[in-house]
C-alpha cells in the first residue's frame, strides 16, 4: 500500500523539489520522470523507480495499470511508493498534464566502451547541446528513425535534464543514451570503421550525397557554437544542408531530423 503525504512540508517532498537542480541530481545520481507516456517507457526498459509518487484522482486508466507495476514492485521493496495530494501534485509535477504520476529514477548506466552496434551502425552524436528541449527532441526523432544509440559529448545540458525527458516523451528510455568525452568517441568510431558524417555549414558536400547504407555516425554541433575542430578533423565527411533564403541555419532538432531520415530513405529504398 502506497504511504499517504497531506503535506508540502514533508521532508520527501521537500527533497524532491531540490531535484529541479543540476547539482541536486548529480550529487544523488537521480532525476525526475512524470507523464504516463513517459512513466511507462521508463518502466518497459526495465527501470526500477527508487519513489514513485501518484495521485489517484489524476489518473486515467492506463495510468492505474502502471500503478499496478509500481505497486509489485513496493511489494519487492524494490520501490517507495507514496500516495499525495492534487495539490501537492501540483506542486512537484514540471507540466500540468503530468497524468497523475512521478517517479524517482537512478542515472542511465550506459557505457560507450559496453556498446556494440549492429552492422551498418547507426549512431547519432550531438557536441555541445545547450537546450534540454533540443535534445529531447532529438531523442525522439533518433528514436522514429531506428538510430541505435546517440552519443552526447560536451554537453551545455545533462541528459538527465528532466525536461530532456518530457521533450522526448519519454524516448530517452528507448534507445542506448550516453555522455562520452569527444576523443573517446572519436577512437571508438574509428576502431569500429563507422564514418563520421558531421554536419557544419562550411561542409562541401550535400548531405544527401553520403552513402549512409554504410556503418555510419552523424555528427551535430552546438546550437551556438557547431561544431569544435576535433569533430571536423576526425570527420570522414563534411556535409552541409542548403540554406535558400535570409537566414543561415536551422534548428538543431530540425537539422538532425533531415539527416538522419535521410540514412532512413537510403536504407529503407
Amino acid at each position: 500500500m502506497p504511504t499517504a503525504i497531506t503535506s508540502a512540508q514533508n521532508s520527501r517532498i521537500k527533497d524532491l523539489l531540490k531535484l529541479g537542480k543540476h547539482n541536486e541530481r548529480e550529487s544523488r545520481k537521480v532525476t525526475i520522470v512524470e507523464g504516463e507516456r513517459e512513466c511507462n517507457h521508463a518502466l518497459q526498459a526495465g527501470i526500477i523507480p527508487i519513489e514513485a509518487y501518484i495521485c489517484v484522482s489524476l489518473l486515467n486508466l492506463d495510468g492505474l495499470t502502471l500503478v499496478e507495476q509500481l505497486s509489485r514492485l513496493e511489494a519487492k521493496r524494490q520501490t517507495q511508493l507514496f500516495e499525495v495530494t492534487p495539490e501537492i501534485f501540483a506542486k512537484i509535477a514540471y507540466r500540468g498534464d503530468s497524468g497523475g504520476i512521478l517517479l524517482v529514477i537512478p542515472y542511465l548506466q550506459y557505457r560507450l566502451r559496453d556498446f556494440n552496434p549492429p552492422n551498418p551502425a547507426f549512431i547519432t552524436v550531438i557536441e555541445g547541446v545547450e537546450k534540454p528541449g533540443n535534445l529531447g527532441a532529438i531523442l525522439r526523432t533518433a528514436d522514429a528513425a531506428g538510430v541505435q544509440a546517440v552519443i552526447v559529448t560536451a554537453g551545455g545540458t545533462d541528459i538527465h535534464n528532466p525536461n530532456v525527458v518530457r521533450a522526448s516523451l519519454g524516448a530517452l528510455f528507448t534507445q542506448p543514451v550516453l555522455e562520452s568525452p569527444i576523443d573517446e568517441t572519436i577512437r571508438w568510431l574509428q576502431q569500429r570503421q563507422i564514418q563520421i558524417v558531421a554536419a557544419t555549414p562550411e561542409g562541401s558536400q550535400l548531405y544527401t550525397t553520403v552513402d549512409y547504407t554504410l556503418p555510419s555516425a552523424v555528427v551535430m554541433g552546438s546550437e551556438a557554437h557547431g561544431l569544435s575542430a576535433a569533430w571536423r578533423a576526425a570527420a570522414t565527411t563534411l556535409v552541409n544542408i542548403p540554406m535558400l533564403g535570409a537566414m543561415d541555419s536551422l534548428n538543431l532538432s530540425i537539422s538532425s531530423a533531415l539527416i538522419l531520415y535521410e540514412v532512413v530513405r537510403q536504407r529503407t529504398r
